[in-house]
């Protein structure tokens, strides 16, 4: 009996730890040595977001918190409504106080939610707030964020500066004429890489709402009609060039489901041509049009030494009353079920059969696929380069703790996490980037976690370098390597011009 009862006093005088302190998810001393050493201060690559390259070349000042924190979050969106909030206070005609107050009142009651940590790192990093955000707290959190805001010194270029962020992949139509990228490459001054990320995925997704209004715009921006799939390949081609031209170095692509079924190009110039008469297409012409044509893309991006980024599994616009009324990407999107090795791995091979798959990126949305594409890498590695194929950091609905663990778990066990390039924001909020120290946290924790646990050696100088690597280095070294094919690809087109002007002078 004293034993049990030792047992239980032991119990009552552990010590909690600080909610968010300078440990905040490390729970082994290695990891915070890993972390606080080596991890912390680490530059950003945030290689693929959807931050406005607007607001970034005319370097936007914001009027207040809700507009910088609220405004296009449809992952706080979602909490509000679980928890009973108006529609008017989320994306209606609420005052922006109002809109605030209305987050402040869920925000205690998102226990075990990754929003709960997103929130307080971005005030506490942004604007030096220790307090947690509830309704009692609410008015004077807004007042001093507003005041930091409306400052000196708080604008986009100002938080990309003082999150130490080198370069920065926007996510951008082939329709773009790209002119506030053009802009800010012009601006010296402004030390971060901003370059836009091709995304044909209205071109890919034939099924897709207003597809033929979308050819005839993407027509227009070349001068060209297009009439036939072989003149809507020239046309994507010329529109990668001029990407390629003004610093596109990486694409993306959505795709709710991997497609795979062989078809000629004759046959997918008839599906084609079905389409644009305005003609309902059969599951197997959308499978064999998608098909050929993400083929036909990726030989274009090998081509163009470039990056090849595949987000897989998201099941979009659900609510089909709210996507009327609202659109799409404000919070009714969900994780897809839908098989993707067989798919995916005919559609890798189909490119590596010629030597023309490019370097590319994986992500499943569907935690159940970490281990297809784990192994799937190993597939297609080689080349001489290194991580050629990527498993991409736990996206989505999975960017958070259990979803990072659980990737990185993946990665480790399936092929080589030392050699992974790491996080992304995939967001459209400059304060997201506390997104990266959230996940450099869960990094160091769970390599940390291998060490004291006894698998793998306490070298801290190969810890570190690896640590380092995934922070920043190996994406940057990636993406590196696509620079002279830029500068080649910069001088043709001049070459070319040249060539042009003298020959109708």
């Amino acid at each position: 009996m004293e034993k049990f009862m030792d047992a239980d006093a032991a119990v009552g005088v552990i010590e909690k730890k600080k909610f968010m302190d300078d440990n905040f998810l490390l729970s082994t001393d290695t990891a915070v040595t890993l972390y606080h050493d080596y991890a912390k201060e680490m530059p950003i690559c945030d290689y693929h977001c959807h931050l406005n390259p607007k607001e970034i070349a005319e370097d936007k000042r914001y009027n207040n918190i809700t507009e910088i924190w609220l405004g296009g979050d449809h992952y706080k969106w979602r909490t509000m409504r679980s928890f009973g909030i108006e529609e008017k206070y989320i994306t209606g005609d609420a005052t922006d106080y109002e809109k605030f107050e209305a987050f402040a009142k869920v925000m205690p009651y998102l226990i075990g939610n990754p929003m709960y940590h997103w929130s307080h790192l971005e005030l506490k990093r942004y604007f030096g707030i220790e307090e947690t955000l509830s309704p009692k707290t609410c008015k004077s959190i807004w007042d001093r964020c507003n005041e930091i805001i409306n400052g000196e010194g708080f604008s986009a270029r100002a938080m990309i500066k003082n999150s130490n962020v080198k370069y920065i992949g926007t996510t951008d139509d082939p329709i773009d004429n790209l002119e506030y990228h053009i802009a800010i490459a012009k601006d010296e001054s402004f030390d971060c890489e901003v370059r836009p990320s091709f995304r044909p995925d209205k071109v890919v997704k034939i099924h897709g709402e207003d597809f033929v209004g979308y050819i005839g715009k993407l027509g227009e921006v070349e001068n060209t009609e297009i009439k036939d799939y072989a003149t809507l390949l020239t046309v994507l081609e010329k529109r990668l060039d001029f990407f390629v031209e003004n610093g596109c170095n990486i694409t993306d692509h959505s795709l709710e489901r991997v497609y795979f079924r062989n078809a000629t190009e004759e046959e997918v110039d008839a599906i084609f041509k079905k389409a644009l008469s305005g003609e309902t297409l059969t599951i197997e012409e959308i499978e064999k049009y998608s098909t050929l044509t993400m083929i036909s893309l990726g030989r274009m991006y090998s081509k163009r030494k470039m990056v090849m980024q595949l987000h897989i599994g998201a099941l979009r616009n659900n609510n089909t009353r709210m996507f009327k009324k609202l659109g799409a990407d404000v919070g009714f999107d969900s994780i897809d079920d839908g098989e993707v090795a067989t798919s995916l791995s005919r559609l890798l091979d189909s490119l590596d059969i010629t030597d023309e798959l490019p370097k590319t990126i994986l992500y499943c949305l569907n935690p159940k696929d970490n281990e297809v594409l784990g192994t799937m890498l190993g597939n297609f590695q080689g080349g001489g380069i290194v991580g050629k194929i990527q498993f991409g950091s736990g996206w989505w609905f999975n960017d958070q703790k259990d979803g990072m663990e659980r990737q990185m778990m993946a990665l480790s066990q399936l092929g080589l996490i030392s050699q992974f390039v790491g996080m992304l924001t995939d967001s459209r909020s400059f304060l997201s980037y506390t997104r990266h120290e959230y996940f450099r946290r869960i990094l160091c924790n769970y390599i940390g976690g291998l060490v004291e646990n006894g698998e793998y050696p306490a070298d801290m100088e190969i810890l570190g370098e690896i640590i380092q690597n995934i922070c920043y280095n190996n994406i940057d070294k990636y993406l590196q390597k696509l620079k002279w094919p830029l500068v080649l690809s910069i001088v043709f087109s001049i070459l070319r011009w040249c060539f042009i002007h003298i020959l109708f002078k």
